[in-house]
């Protein structure tokens, strides 16, 4: 085997890896303050926040009938 290509190819696999390793630590950034997030808004004690913010939609509107 060709020591140029050997090498092309360690190099290919090295920037591989360490692109890898960028999205995984940013991924986990992100699942960390979400993690936060959700901790803070539990601390609140805020039962009715709790509840709009897991379901949204509900509580918007009121069904009438006469």
């Amino acid at each position: 085997m060709d020591i140029a290509l050997m090498s092309m190819s360690l190099s290919q696999g090295k920037v591989q890896q360490q692109a890898s390793l960028s999205v995984m630590k940013i991924a986990m950034g992100n699942a960390e303050q979400q993690g936060e997030a959700v901790k803070e808004l539990i601390s609140t004690s805020n039962v009715k926040a709790l509840q709009q913010a897991a379901q949204p939609h509900l509580g918007g509107n009121i069904d009438l009938k006469l």
